[in-house]
């Protein structure tokens, strides 16, 4: 394949990325994803003696044959698919392509798995132990302020359901006394108000109150990184709340920031919130994502029934129980 050719591929990428940064808002972890995710697709179709340019629907279904073979699964196939979906379409339309050989594709049959989430229960161990934490009167000034920190961050995550790349980008200001609610910046760059409880505001005066003691309040950022300048990266966080969840029990690999989010919109439903209400607090720009929620309630639903009704005998043959 002549080099001009695969250099006109990559600039069609390049464009494609810029349209999404430009137009979408799309944050640079999303852009390194399909870059990543469009660059395989052209080595793939460049082995194959074509570009992108010029490939087929049935290079793209060959491509996606290769990806199953290779043993992925179909989530992932799926959003593989998605991307070079999208780049098709862009390129379409922009005259770049006559054709859109992706639209006719079918991508991978999958169940939509329903997130991982936390006992009301479950949630209460893990603060309370952050709490704890705060109070050892061994710790060091350093260790103290990182456990206020911790559970000034869960406080927060529990409180509002954020984005964890939302949390830890906060400002400095979000820690006013009077501060009732949040001015947040999501995905695409769009705001929205998210109410703070009493909790989550002491916990946030408090932990200002220990980096004011220790001199570190000049940072812009509500949670600003102690090795370097910027914020708190999310894998930090992360890797801090994993060691609390075995400290109390509970198993590392049931706990991240993305499952207390979980946690706090299946609780809001779960005491009768109203679903666009949850959107809204969530930031999800169609209800449709929201409503996986409904399926974790749901399946409780179905296991209190199960388990719990006085006339379902647990030793009836499949199909006779609860007759």
């Amino acid at each position: 394949m002549p080099r001009t050719a695969a250099a006109a591929g990559d600039r069609q990428i390049a464009l494609f990325l810029d349209m999404l940064a430009a137009e979408r808002g799309a944050r640079p972890n999303t852009l390194s994803a399909y870059r990543s995710d469009l660059d395989e697709f052209s080595g793939f179709i460049a082995a194959a003696g074509t570009t992108i340019s010029a490939a087929s629907s049935d290079n793209i279904r060959g491509y996606i044959g290769d990806l199953a073979r290779r043993g992925l699964a179909p989530a992932s196939v799926a959003r593989k698919l998605s991307a070079v979906r999208q780049l098709y379409r862009f390129l379409y339309a922009e005259r770049y392509r006559a054709d859109d050989p992706a639209a006719i594709l079918e991508g991978p049959k999958r169940g939509r798995a329903l997130p991982k989430t936390l006992s009301v229960a479950d949630v209460e161990r893990l603060i309370s132990a952050a709490r704890d934490q705060v109070q050892r009167p061994e710790l060091s000034a350093g260790e103290r302020k990182r456990a206020a920190r911790l559970y000034c961050l869960l406080e927060l995550l529990y409180a509002t359901g954020l984005r964890v790349s939302e949390l830890v980008a906060l400002p400095a200001t979000a820690a006013r006394s009077d501060q009732r609610m949040l001015m947040v910046r999501g995905k695409g760059g769009k705001e929205r108000m998210v109410p703070l409880n009493a909790a989550a505001r002491q916990a946030m005066v408090q932990y200002r109150a220990r980096l004011d003691e220790a001199g570190s309040n000049q940072s812009p950022w509500l949670f600003p990184s102690f090795g370097q300048e910027g914020h708190l990266t999310r894998q930090h966080f992360a890797r801090d709340l994993k060691a609390l969840a075995l400290s109390c029990g509970l198993r590392a690999d049931a706990v991240s920031p993305h499952v207390l989010r979980h946690a706090f919109a299946s609780h809001l439903l779960q005491n009768g919130a109203d679903l666009r209400v949850v959107q809204t607090l969530l930031g999800h720009s169609d209800i449709s994502t929201t409503q996986i929620y409904t399926h974790i309630l749901q399946e409780r639903l179905k296991s209190m029934v199960r388990d719990l009704h006085p006339l379902n005998d647990p030793k009836a043959p499949s199909g006779e129980a609860g007759r």
